[in-house]
């Protein structure tokens, strides 16, 4: 995951380096993007049915495993063989609950009124030209005080020089965002480094957003 222009996100060389990636974050904890929208969801009236979130880019299921302790149906969602069988083969997680897909941003399906879609340093990677057609498909699938939460990168980062990376201006951040009431969005631009220990300019939006 370095920041040389001649990798792209799809290549065999980045793909070969998602298994290091998830052997990187091995038993770090939940985002916290991820925590503060089930934190305010627990301070809403109880919901009868079973709440259901999709997490995309699931990887090893550092977000899917907090979400299924919480309760919740998940549908774990990754483009990658090799993290849906990392997930599956761990010793705390409960599979009642749990539905996995290996599906790619570019023929993601998903089903209406579902309660939450997370998506941790996963958007990005889906290509400009089929950014658009995901973006809709999670706005719809979510139901009116559903929420979205995750990650996108802005234009300033060091990885905009990937032409298969999406990345955003803040005007079109916040059109993005406008069917949502805006509960986080905090914006980051500075140096620091990967998962991978490279080094890397981030230019990163965290979001917690709730649909109108």
């Amino acid at each position: 995951m370095n920041s040389g222009p001649s990798i792209t996100a799809n290549s065999p060389h980045f793909q070969r380096r998602w298994v290091e990636y998830y052997e990187a974050i091995a038993g770090r904890p939940p985002r916290d993007t991820l925590l503060m929208a089930l934190e305010l969801f627990s301070t809403e009236l109880s919901a009868r049915r079973r709440r259901t979130a999709v997490d995309l880019g699931c990887g090893e299921g550092r977000d899917t495993v907090e979400i299924l302790r919480q309760n919740w149906r998940v549908i774990a969602v990754d483009g990658e063989p090799e993290a849906i069988a990392r997930l599956r083969r761990r010793s705390d997680i409960n599979r009642t609950y749990l539905e996995t897909r290996v599906q790619r941003f570019e023929e993601l399906t998903l089903p209406p009124d579902v309660d939450l879609v997370n998506a941790s340093f996963c958007l990005p990677f889906c290509p400009p030209a089929a950014f658009a057609q995901l973006w809709e498909e999670i706005v719809t699938a979510l139901r009116p005080g559903g929420r979205f939460c995750g990650h996108l990168f802005g234009d300033r980062d060091s990885w905009s020089a990937y032409c298969d990376i999406s990345f955003h201006t803040r005007p079109q951040l916040e059109q993005l965002l406008a069917p949502f009431e805006i509960e986080l969005l905090d914006e980051e631009d500075q140096p620091g480094k990967t998962a991978l220990g490279d080094e890397k300019h981030w230019h990163l939006y965290n979001i917690v957003v709730r649909k109108r």
